[in-house]
């Protein structure tokens, strides 16, 4: 018993049919595997890991210049009101809503009923409204850019801000308002995108990613037909001027019912895009090596593109058509942050709502009539990406 001990620990076995000893180096190998070797699977991408420590000082710089233009945008217009002023304004109204100080508040009051009028009922729902029309259009115009590996690509690309567009001017034209440009600018958005994904599911040599981006522009001209037919016919004196306003885009008439009304479309694809944004890293290596990965290429498109649509819809339906946003500001995005889209996304999102502010704030004090969003987005916007594109020529050409 005792030399079967040392036998099994100095690796020598004796069989009955004959004797052999195992070396050290025939004990560790590994097995054989008669199927053949293991072929190599593709190493997890860089952009899959965790955000560097580096990227959290640039987002928390796009949450601090955020703030500061919500303060500034509050303080300006025709009627100025002091920057600490309306902080104290605020704060007093925080107090309110947590039962503090009774039902004026617990800070003294140094301000106007005036001030207070204007930053709490007319101010503070344009920011907050700019913040999602802005932030909703930057990150789906993001999300689109990553999907279709271009960066030419706007929420206006796959038809839903046409069919919201048509929606929009037809409950106009019946003379309904509230709840049903709502329901318009949503259901006719949602068509839009479920005839183009219909169409991109019938293939051809391209891809179905080509099939979408062919669907999309023949949706929107169909849409944008239908909305010029009814520019044409509606009354010049009843009619008109509020369809040709709302089509340039405005949140002149800005209310909390209308930012609750665009919160939850915004909040629902907000979180389904940035909870995937790991997956657009992925998706940029291919779908062979996605599916490698366990990503599924075809659904994960499918939502996100229902997600961009939901937020596109959102936004069309309380702010009208405001176009540039979703082309411009994730570039400047890109520029800053780099192409990782775990920190690309909430950038655009912060810088998106951050641009529209700014533009807003400019609308209401260029002059004596407010001027519409979609005119001063593109007037600023166009420049802007040009010089981004000679950038990114001259960049390319260096490297």
């Amino acid at each position: 018993m005792t030399s079967l001990v040392r036998e099994v620990r100095t690796g020598t076995t004796t069989a009955a049919g004959g004797a052999g000893t195992a070396t050290d180096a025939e004990l560790s190998a590994p097995a054989s595997n008669p199927a053949g070797p293991i072929p190599p699977q593709p190493a997890m991408p860089e952009s899959s890991r965790p955000p560097a420590r580096s990227h959290r000082l640039p987002l928390l710089l796009c949450v601090l210049i955020l703030l500061a233009v919500a303060l500034i945008s509050m303080a300006a217009g025709r009627y100025w009101v002091p920057p600490n002023e309306i902080l104290r304004i605020l704060a007093n109204e925080a107090t309110v809503l947590f039962g503090a100080g009774g039902g004026e508040g617990a800070l003294r009051r140094t301000w106007t009923d005036q001030e207070a009028t204007v930053v709490l009922d007319v101010r503070l729902p344009r920011v907050l409204l700019a913040f999602l029309v802005g932030g909703a259009l930057s990150l789906g115009g993001a999300c689109l850019q990553a999907l279709f590996r271009n960066p030419l690509v706007s929420p206006d690309i796959i038809g839903v801000t046409a069919g919201a567009s048509f929606g929009g001017v037809l409950v106009l034209t019946l003379g309904l308002s509230g709840g049903w440009m709502v329901g318009g600018a949503f259901g006719f958005g949602l068509a839009a995108l479920a005839v183009v994904l219909a169409l991109g599911r019938m293939g051809g040599a391209g891809g179905p990613m080509l099939m979408i981006v062919l669907g999309g522009i023949v949706v929107a001209a169909f849409f944008n037909a239908l909305v010029s037919f009814i520019t044409y016919t509606a009354d010049p004196y009843s009619e008109l001027p509020s369809i040709v306003h709302w089509l340039l885009g405005s949140i002149a008439a800005a209310s909390y019912t209308k930012v609750l009304t665009a919160l939850v479309p915004v909040a629902i694809g907000g979180t389904v895009v940035l909870a995937m944004r790991w997956r657009l890293n992925v998706l940029s290596l291919g779908d062979d090596d996605a599916a490698a990965l366990g990503v599924n290429p075809h659904r994960s498109r499918v939502v996100l593109l229902c997600a961009v649509a939901l937020m596109t819809a959102g936004t069309v339906a309380v702010a009208g058509a405001v176009g540039w946003v979703g082309l411009v500001v994730p570039h400047l995005a890109r520029l800053w942050m780099g192409p990782d889209h775990r920190v690309l996304l909430p950038a655009s999102l912060l810088l998106g709502g951050t641009y529209l502010m700014l533009i807003d704030t400019l609308s209401r004090s260029l002059s004596s009539s407010e001027l519409p969003l979609g005119i001063l987005t593109a007037i600023i916007g166009a420049p802007v990406f040009v010089l981004l594109l000679a950038r990114s020529q001259k960049k390319g050409a260096v490297s």
